[in-house]
């Protein structure tokens, strides 16, 4: 029956929005469903982008024509070429109405009278729009018809499912019509559910203050790029920064005052890691940072990390940075693990605190460094390396591996 197949569609096109990891996988997966339950041979999702007046297509799926991408870069419309979404639509729910989807042809929108289909001039087109814009896209790209549904999320238009059939095709009917409204509800819910899941995770992994990254996320990242240096040795750097004088700023100006040098640090901090490719920058907690750089050379590494501190000494607030750099790609032996990273760039920032250096202190470059992370001393303030193993008032524990 065509109730028991458009309900295994909406199941489908929901798990397969429900396992999508990123953008595009869902992106994909809801266009594709959509494409699947309407039996058509091409589908796109477009988002309205008020501020620029524009639709920009996000995904074409299916049997795509000639120019056009699966994940375009930069194919948007006008709205004024399609002023349902802003005109015609916007009145329709200001009535109290629902956004129905509606179907158009080669031969132009089609409309419907005692069951029959015919094809109708849009009351509703904006003056200024061309004539027929879906109707002379179906054209040039070969295409017999398309049904086209709103996609409203929190009240508000948020884009456009598309479907298209071939030429020779059968033409949408309202039944059609009226599925495609329903599975662009359930795309809309699916995003609505991403939305949420994308805010969990950026809470997770965002340090609240500055908007860096967190430990967490320092955690995973560096976990990542130690495995992937140890399959095929790719270079993994570890800038490790503790900023110097927050206690001073906190006890004379107050703490609002030393959140804004934290603050300020982070933005500098993100600046310097902008000159790395795929640098992550992160706050680690109290005044220590970092920056995980997985690819560029040591040499590039250190660069930046002379820039960080020199741009750290000009800021009004704090008194510099102290700043330890490891490196894969400098001679500190092997390294198996994220904590020998740490530990080894952890030594080179105390290295740097102690001396009171001005640049970076980097490990394997500096004599002392590697006999101090595999012998630490009882530093202070060694709570706030408990999370990298090493136990206040206690050495670090042995580490295979080392």
């Amino acid at each position: 029956m065509a109730e028991d197949r458009q309900l295994r569609a909406v199941v489908a096109l929901a798990q397969a929005m429900a396992v999508a990891h990123t953008p595009r996988e869902f992106w994909r997966a809801a266009a594709e469903g959509a494409r699947s339950a309407l039996a058509g041979s091409f589908a796109a999702l477009s988002v309205w982008e008020r501020e620029l007046g524009r639709l920009k297509v996000l995904v074409n799926a299916g049997e795509r024509a000639p120019g056009e991408e699966e994940f375009p870069e930069s194919e948007t419309y006008p709205v004024n070429r399609f002023p349902e979404i802003t005109e015609f639509l916007h009145e329709q729910w200001a009535g109290g109405g629902e956004p129905d989807a509606w179907v158009e042809s080669v031969d132009g929108p089609v409309a419907w009278e005692g069951g029959r289909a015919h094809t109708l001039h849009r009351g509703y087109r904006h003056p200024s729009a061309p004539p027929d814009g879906r109707v002379a896209a179906l054209r040039r790209r070969g295409r017999g018809c398309c049904v086209v549904a709103p996609i409203v999320l929190h009240g508000r238009a948020w884009g456009e499912l598309y479907v298209a059939r071939p030429l020779g095709a059968a033409v949408f009917g309202r039944d059609d019509a009226d599925f495609a409204t329903v599975l662009a509800s359930v795309i809309a819910s699916g995003i609505a559910q991403a939305e949420r899941l994308e805010e969990v995770r950026r809470l997770a992994f965002t340090d609240p203050l500055t908007g860096l990254a967190n430990r967490r996320a320092v955690d995973m990242r560096l976990d990542e790029a130690v495995e992937r240096h140890r399959a095929d040795g790719t270079v993994v750097s570890l800038v490790v920064c503790d900023l110097n004088g927050l206690k001073r700023v906190n006890d004379t100006h107050g703490h609002a005052v030393g959140d804004r040098l934290l603050e300020r640090f982070g933005s500098v901090l993100s600046l310097c890691g902008a000159m790395l490719p795929g640098a992550l920058a992160a706050r680690l907690g109290g005044d220590e940072f970092c920056l995980v750089c997985v690819g560029p050379a040591a040499d590039d590494v250190v660069r930046v990390a002379g820039e960080l501190c020199a741009r750290a000494a000009r800021m009004t607030l704090g008194e510099g940075v102290a700043c330890g750099v490891a490196s894969t790609g400098d001679p500190i032996g092997q390294v198996r693990t994220a904590r020998r990273l740490f530990r080894l760039a952890d030594a080179a920032q105390y290295r740097a605190k102690a001396d009171r250096s001005p640049k970076p202190v980097v490990a394997g470059r500096d004599g002392t460094v590697l006999r101090l992370a595999d012998t630490p001393p009882r530093l202070p303030h060694a709570e706030r390396r408990a999370f990298r193993g090493v136990r206040p008032g206690r050495e670090s524990p042995p580490e295979d591996g080392i």
